[in-house]
């Protein structure tokens, strides 16, 4: 970058955003959203946890093979079987980086890994030097380094750079730091590492507190030239700190940070819309960047000074971060040039021309049904389509429900299972939950409702409603996603999706659920 230091951004939604309970994704999604960050010129994108599980590792695989901007990352505790599994997931991508952490924390040493410290450095250098077989490229991250001791800290560090590791991640892992102390520590460490010149330090924070973006910034500003991130801030407890807020943070106050990323900031609404739809956690009205009331006015008082100069309260441009205020109207009159178009804007694509007809016969029928069409229908549209093609064992024929005063709301569909028809109905407290039991008569999953949501795509009477489902059986999380005009139709689609993911075939566990 011209004058200014290079802030690189490592993207870690598809790794520690999954962990977010109930947000496992599926292959093919994962492959969706890491298309979507090179868009964006991610850096780094964390592809996932290899050692987890088969599916996991697939994903890694998967990712590494469809993205060649980026650089594909895969995670691995400091254990040969863990680097091994990473290094054999990454090998076929156009750039990778190994990840490896040790916990570095007394708390963490002492009761978790119950190793001693000379230990602990012996087995960071090992791991790191296992990685370098593989890639040149390796990060190794003190976990717990948010509440580890400073003087340890600057002995591993110092080792693992003299071993080879190329980035150095300073996470604050239960995000237990404020600003000032986090900067600190950054500095102090780079001020006392001899060899700090060789590597690029990175920040990793949690938002326990609500400071993990606070905490990153600071970070950044005491020399800090990596953040992990993740879209919408999904992640573990509270999550992360979001990509969208760090980003924009830094190309906002560029009278403040002596660096910049190289983002295409335009992407960020666009990935950060994909990337609710397919984990299921809507995005909250007033979140920074991404919320729908993030460029939206009210008071009279900022409408006139915004229409006077819309500096007086706006500090970003809405299109900079991909809003759209001028938009091509799409209705049932609209053709297949003006639909795909419109897509390729948003940053959506079909591999097939079989894809992209799927998605316009459905776009043709949400028109006859509502007037105009808006973007965020769109991304519906084409997540819906995504979630039909996979492991679709069982499918919607017809439902028919009854619901009226004084009586016990009964349900009546018939679904397709493996292409044969089987018909069914149920009672039940209200007409999705009829719907739902009579699914389950068919069916018989033997699962249970975790999570039940409804959000409407957007406004006006004719909007699609947006069902968000979680099943849980043995352990096994996972999520469904319907949408129609009709919301118990919706809500039944939502369910059937999540039925299908749990009888797809070696579809796996979530990575909170199992040992590794």
């Amino acid at each position: 970058m011209s004058q200014k230091d290079k802030l690189f951004i490592f993207d870690t939604t598809l790794r520690d955003g999954e962990q977010s309970p109930g947000a496992s994704m599926t292959r093919e999604e994962k492959i969706r959203i890491a298309k979507a960050l090179e868009k964006m010129r991610v850096d780094v994108i964390e592809a996932g946890f290899p050692i987890a599980s088969p599916g996991d590792f697939e994903s890694v695989q998967a990712v590494a093979r469809a993205v060649k901007d980026s650089v594909v990352c895969g995670l691995a505790r400091a254990l040969e079987k863990d680097i091994d599994r990473a290094g054999e997931a990454l090998k076929d991508a156009n750039t990778s980086r190994i990840h490896t952490f040790i916990a570095t924390s007394p708390i963490h040493m002492q009761h978790k890994l119950r190793m001693e410290p000379d230990q602990v450095v012996e087995q960071a250098v090992w791991a790191v030097k296992r990685a370098r077989q593989y890639t040149d490229n390796v990060e190794f991250s003190a976990e717990d380094a948010g509440r580890s001791d400073i003087d340890f800290l600057c002995r591993i560090f110092e080792a693992v750079i003299d071993a080879g590791a190329t980035t150095i991640n300073v996470p604050d892992t239960v995000g237990y730091n404020i600003p000032a102390q986090f900067g600190a520590t950054l500095k102090t460490l780079m001020e006392r590492v001899p060899n700090a010149d060789k590597a690029v330090f990175s920040v990793h924070c949690h938002n326990d507190l609500g400071l993990a973006v606070a905490n990153s910034l600071e970070a950044v500003m005491n020399g800090a030239r990596q953040v992990e991130c993740t879209i919408n801030g999904l992640g573990e407890r509270a999550g992360n700190a979001s990509l969208e807020e760090v980003v924009m943070a830094v190309r906002t106050r560029q009278d403040i940070f002596p660096c910049d990323t190289d983002l295409d900031t335009t992407q960020i609404v666009t990935c950060s819309k994909l990337v609710s739809n397919i984990t299921g956690f809507p995005v909250q009205p007033n979140k920074a960047i991404v919320g729908a009331n993030a460029f939206a006015h009210e008071s009279g008082i900022h409408q006139d000074g915004v229409l006077k100069h819309r500096d007086t309260y706006e500090i970003m441009r809405a299109q900079d971060v991909g809003w759209s205020e001028n938009r091509m109207v799409l209705g049932k009159h609209s053709g297949r040039n003006a639909f795909r178009t419109r897509l390729l804007e948003l940053g959506m694509h079909f591999d097939t021309e079989e894809e992209l007809n799927a998605a316009f016969s459905r776009f043709k029928d949400l028109a006859d049904k509502k007037h105009e069409i808006f973007d965020e229908d769109l991304q519906a549209l084409v997540t819906e389509s995504g979630i039909e093609q996979e492991n679709e064992r069982v499918k919607l024929v017809s439902l028919k429900t009854c619901s009226e005063t004084g009586e016990t709301p009964v349900a009546e569909l018939v679904l397709t299972i493996d292409g044969e028809e089987q018909a069914g109905q149920a009672s039940g407290g209200g007409p999705v939950d009829a719907a739902y039991r009579a699914i389950e008569a068919i069916v018989g999953t033997g699962s249970e409702l975790k999570l039940y949501s409804v959000n409407n795509i957007t406004s006006g009477t004719d909007a699609q409603g947006e069902v968000t489902v979680r099943l849980e059986k043995g352990g096994h999380l996972v999520n469904g996603q319907g949408s129609d005009t009709d919301i118990v139709i919706a809500s039944a689609k939502a369910y059937i999706n999540a039925v299908n993911k749990l009888l797809a075939p070696g579809d796996r566990a979530h990575p909170q659920t199992g040992d590794v």
